[in-house]
């Protein structure tokens, strides 16, 4: 096993500098999570037994709706390409209720762990696959003439020789012409294999993977059936290149990678986990909320999942737990669970000001997106600064007297706005350019905060 895990070494700075890229303000949640990744590098440093006694520090997210929470976890497995996932803590039912059991998580964890391992390994053996899946459609198109060795130094069998060099150049000729493409449009005939399993198969409640494992199972033990395809050669260049890569791929290998990935550098985000906070009094939807955290315990402290492709220990997964905590407070999870979440990280809500660094400073901001939108059109979209500023100040004030929804309620002020040209470009809409400024915000919105009617932003 190599040293090394993880495939970057950022250091806290870097990490931090990375994630102000997409998100706005939030620094104590950017430096806390920005730690416990370089944690996880340092940990893969240390020699000896230690190094499986070092635990990871999870870390719970307290703030409202659209401040980042999610975003701040789902742009670090980025940054660490480590196998993450981001899961419902209200999906999930006590053991003995109808639903998903908790560790379903891990199981869907080492799923996404091998579909990325695969397509790593893909990628490397890309170019051979290509060469094959190029051979084969050159034996679709020129067959080639099989010369036995025996029959080379008879004088009768020259013609033979002669038509196999001759068979060899065409080929030859052929496989430029498909390397350059010129061949792509023309149309192939082949045989696919085909799973010969067509009915679903159901298993007994509670049990995720039992339907999927049988599938798997009754597709490998009967036999593949052949099917006839009609495509062009480059989309058969593809299909080709698929199998071959498949057949390249040592698939125990690429399991038994994905395994260790999701052991030192599996990152499972846990959302809405003040919905299972508070004691239930065993009636209600209330039934199964202290059982749901008391089955999530163990797989947190560290426990051993099966799998379809293995055992996988969970030890060394890094939980980040997150809720708005309206209602509940950290404190009414169990105390083990708690004691499992040792960082608390409290996110504030944005200000005016965060929402005009929002609206034009990530690399995927909303403005940026809306003028990408409209440009496939061949119309330009500019938003003046005053209309930054209150289509902000304005956001801010609503999520102030309706219910706070962070930077979600971008969305909902922007569309109003856009409304009437995003309907109308495409059929009568005959500038060129769209300038948004503050007139134009007021003479959308006025009426709508002025009233106090502001059903249509909470929708």
């Amino acid at each position: 096993m190599k040293k090394e895990i993880m495939n970057n070494q950022l250091t806290p700075t870097q990490i931090v500098s990375e994630l102000n890229k997409f998100i706005i303000g939030q620094d104590d949640a950017k430096r806390a999570v920005a730690i416990a990744l370089r944690n996880r590098w340092r940990r893969q440093q240390v020699e000896g037994k230690l190094k499986d006694e070092i635990m990871p520090n999870n870390i719970i997210l307290i703030g409202p709706t659209g401040v980042g929470k999610t975003e701040i976890a789902r742009r670090l497995a980025k940054l660490a390409n480590a196998p993450f996932i981001k899961v419902e803590a209200s999906k999930y039912t006590e053991v003995g209720y109808v639903g998903r059991d908790v560790e379903s998580m891990i199981r869907d964890l080492t799923d996404l762990a091998v579909n990325m391992v695969k397509h790593e390994k893909v990628e490397e053996v890309k170019p051979k696959a290509e060469e094959l899946a190029l051979e084969k459609v050159l034996d679709l198109l020129i067959p080639p003439v099989k010369v036995s060795s025996d029959n080379i130094n008879e004088n009768e069998n020259t013609e033979v020789v002669d038509e196999g060099l001759r068979n060899q150049k065409t080929r030859d000729w052929m496989r430029e012409k498909i390397k350059n493409g010129e061949m792509d449009a023309k149309m192939v005939e082949f045989d696919i294999n085909t799973s010969a399993v067509g009915m679903q198969i159901l298993g007994p409640l509670g049990t995720d993977d039992f339907s999927l494992n049988m599938q798997e199972l009754m597709s490998s033990m009967l036999p593949k059936k052949k099917k006839k395809r009609k495509t062009t050669i480059k989309e058969a260049k593809e299909i080709f290149a698929q199998e071959e890569a498949a057949k390249l791929i040592d698939m125990e290998a690429v399991q038994k990678e994905a395994i260790i990935r999701v052991e030192n550098s599996g990152i499972i985000f846990i959302d809405e986990i003040d919905k299972i906070a508070g004691g239930g009094k065993g009636q209600g939807p209330d039934v199964s909320r202290e059982g749901v955290q008391r089955d999530l315990l163990p797989i947190v402290e560290g426990s051993n999942v099966n799998t379809k492709f293995g055992v996988v220990k969970s030890d060394h997964i890094l939980f980040i737990a997150s809720g708005a905590f309206h209602v509940s407070k950290p404190s009414d999870l169990i105390p083990e669970l708690q004691g499992r979440f040792p960082i608390r990280v409290e996110l504030k809500s944005l200000t005016e000001d965060d929402f005009v660094k929002i609206l034009t400073m990530p690399q995927n901001a909303l403005l940026k997106q809306y003028s990408a939108l409209l440009e496939t059109e061949g119309v330009k979209l500019e938003f003046k600064k005053n209309a930054i500023k209150e289509i902000a100040k304005i956001s801010h004030e609503v999520n102030e007297q309706v219910e706070n929804i962070g930077a979600r309620r971008l969305h909902t002020i922007l569309t109003t706005i856009l409304e009437d040209y995003l309907f109308n470009v495409p059929d009568e809409f005959g500038e060129k350019s769209i300038a948004v400024d503050a007139e134009l915000v007021h003479k959308k919105l006025d009426a709508i905060v002025t009233n106090r009617d502001l059903s249509k932003y909470i929708l």
